[in-house]
Order: structure tokens, then sequence, then C-alpha cells
């Protein structure tokens, strides 16, 4: 699964699941071009670990009207992209009947409306040169939901969606499109949760832990390379069997 000579765009890049995307990409050989609000603290050393394969643009992807102008400048720079991982994402949890509009709509602007964006422009040069793979990351919340998130949950269907439909418009210029769909992750925001909380959510998961960053690093390797060359329009669920 080397991707030796490949460039890659990692939206969300920063930290968590995204910064494991991208030094999982660098370690098999890729350029790395990562994206996000702004640069990690961290993001000098990362560049001289990588000898000049990371590259990293700061942009607001809520902020879509801006989003494409953005995304076609890094096309060019790079001179195309041959994978995408749409990994960027917020949260805005609140009950449905107390979420304003504002919170419903900023979860879509970022998790799903960019998604589209981002893959519609590097898609573009990917269907020219008829070869590219795509990867957006959904979550397992958006194919059961849950309560408290139905702006993530509607999000994170989406995505599921717009990876299914753009796969069967992208497939015959061999461009594949696939979807991950985590369960409970390391990450800040599951630090943030109270530990007997945590404690319960491990004992719905029946290999009795949360999944690390790198476990989902692993599967976005496996459907950016060569050896998931026959998958597209599939959505992969990595959630230690919660939903067996």
């Amino acid at each position: 699964m080397r991707l030796d000579g490949k460039k890659a765009l990692v939206t969300g890049a920063s930290r968590g699941i995204g910064k494991a995307i991208a030094d999982m990409f660098l370690a098999q050989g890729a350029g790395v071009w990562g994206m996000g609000t702004k640069a990690p603290d961290d993001l000098k050393e990362r560049q001289e670990k990588a000898a000049g394969r990371l590259q990293w643009a700061s942009a607001d992807l809520g902020n879509v009207g801006e989003l494409e102008g953005i995304i076609e400048g890094l096309v060019k720079e790079a001179g195309g992209f041959d994978i995408l991982v749409n990994n960027a994402g917020i949260t805005r949890d609140n009950l449905s009947f107390r979420m304003s509009l504002d919170e419903f709509q900023n979860v879509l602007d970022v998790n799903l409306t960019a998604s589209f964006v981002v893959a519609r422009t590097v898609g573009r040069d990917m269907i020219r040169k008829r070869e590219g793979s795509i990867i957006n990351m959904a979550s397992v919340i958006g194919i059961h939901g849950n309560g408290g998130q139905i702006n993530y949950a509607a999000s994170k269907a989406g995505i599921i969606g717009l990876t299914k439909s753009l796969a069967k418009e992208a497939a015959a210029r061999n461009v594949r499109v696939n979807a991950v769909a985590p369960g409970f992750i390391v990450s800040d925001m599951t630090a943030a949760i109270p530990a007997p909380a945590r404690e319960k959510m491990v004992e719905q998961i029946p290999l009795k832990r949360l999944g690390q960053p790198e476990d989902v690093a692993e599967l976005v390797l496996f459907l950016a390379s060569h050896a998931s060359s026959y998958i597209t329009g599939q959505v992969i669920a990595i959630d230690g069997g919660m939903f067996i």
C-alpha cells in the first residue's frame, strides 16, 4: 500500500484522525497538502520530518463561497491530486427543538457542503487524468442517528449519499469514491466525556476499546492505495463491532 509519488489533499489535518491520515500517507511516500482552519503548532517540525513533502493551507471550510477558489489554487500548485480525503468536520450538539438554525446550518456547511465543493473541484482534475481516489469521512451516527446530534447525523448521512452518487458518476473515468464511518475514536471530544460515560461507551463495543486515529488512518490508506483498486461506492464502518 505504498503511495510513492502520489499527491494527497487531506482536510482537517491539524489533529486527530486527519493528522493520523496525513502522517500515514507521508510514511508511505506520498506528498501531502494538509488543510485546516489554522496551522498546527508542530507544523514546522512535521515538515522537517517529511523532508519537504508536507505543505499546509489554512482555510475556513465553513466559508464555502471562498473555498472553491482556494482549492483551485491548491490543485494548480500541486499539479493535481491523486488522493483526496474529506475529513474536516465539526459538531454543534443540541436537542433538535432547542437547536438554532445557525447550529444546524454551520455543521452542514463544514461537514457536507464543503466536502462537495472540495470533491467537485479536485475531482474535475482526477476525471481529466482518468485516475484518483476520493475518501469521505462519514460516521456511524450518519447511519444510525443519535439524539442531540440531528445536525451532525444529517451531515454524515448526506456524506453517504454524496459518496455513492459521485462514485457512480466518476467510475467510468477510473476515479473511485468511498466513505469511512468511524465509531467512537480517541479524540479531544471523547477525552472531554466524563470517565463513567466513557466506560459505558466501551461496554457497548465488542472489541472493548475505543478506536485510535491510526486505526482509521490504516483503512483510509487502504482505500487510497492500489490495493483497493476494485472498490468504489462503499461505506465501511470502523467501530469495533458496535453496530454488528
